[in-house]
């Protein structure tokens, strides 16, 4: 026999986590003394115990994985479910490890509202692009940079058999009540081929524009620039944003060039 104490040890659950089960008729101890009510287990209940423990951690409440046990679910069941939740768990690791920079990031741009990012703001008409693209919806905007890379990387292998050039690289980002659509591409001249789909943006009579020098990371105080300079000017945005890869071949995004494109029309 196990005492209570050898027996949570060895599970790594608490005597109050084994009370709350016994009192549930989820774990019933093996033995309890009718004097002094000290639970005791025998080692066969451990199997019975971990299986407690691995359901739990699946999020299953305690009427659910009286269920499953009592059906008889196999160790590699268990051990096929806990798999499917670490990839879960990890999943919501990156989501919020992306969800932490991002706040990083808007705090960084609320200390710089006084000290805007410099860059030069123009005012142009945007040609209409044909794109051999794919397309995603995030939800928040912590997910964008896990998901454009992705896309572009997609459509390059797409287009690698055609010989097409893949000097232009565009992205188009729209925020609707579903999230933000992204459109990341190349512009193209002709019909792409299978796994892509074709994009057609529009020619844009008035956009600001500015040129961003640098790492993604920093993107953000730009875009507060362009933004800032289109109310400045008296626009109102009127329009899809979009960003051209001017340069972006190195790992390090030291030496990349992006063009911001916000179209526009007066307020």
């Amino acid at each position: 026999m196990l005492s209570i104490g050898a027996f949570a040890q060895i599970g790594q659950v608490t005597h109050r986590m084994l009370r709350h089960w016994d009192t549930a008729g989820l774990l019933v101890p093996a033995h309890v003394n009718e004097f002094s009510g000290y639970r005791s287990y025998d080692p066969s209940q451990l199997e019975r115990l971990h299986r407690i423990v691995a359901l739990r951690q699946l999020g299953f409440g305690l009427e659910e994985v009286a269920s499953i046990l009592d059906a008889g679910v196999d160790a590699a069941r268990i051990a096929q479910m806990l798999r499917i939740r670490r990839a879960e768990v990890e999943s919501e690791q990156r989501t919020a490890a992306a969800r932490l920079l991002d706040v990083e990031r808007r705090l960084h741009l609320i200390e710089k509202e006084n000290a805007m990012s410099q860059i030069e703001i123009v005012q142009k008409s945007l040609p209409a692009v044909r794109l051999a693209a794919r397309t995603a919806v995030v939800s928040e905007q912590a997910e964008v940079a896990g998901v454009v890379g992705p896309l572009f990387d997609a459509v390059a292998d797409a287009l690698a058999p055609t010989g097409a050039s893949l000097d232009q690289p565009v992205a188009q980002y729209e925020v609707s009540e579903d999230g933000m659509q992204i459109v990341a591409g190349y512009a193209v001249s002709s019909a792409g081929p299978g796994g892509v789909e074709m994009v057609d943006l529009p020619s844009v009579p008035t956009a600001i524009c500015g040129i961003h020098l640098g790492t993604m990371d920093r993107i953000g105080e730009s875009w507060q620039a362009v933004h800032t300079e289109t109310i400045a000017r008296g626009f109102v945005l009127s329009g899809p944003c979009r960003e051209v890869y001017i340069r972006a071949a190195s790992d390090d995004q030291a030496d990349w060039v992006t063009e911001l494109q916000q179209p526009v029309q007066p307020a």
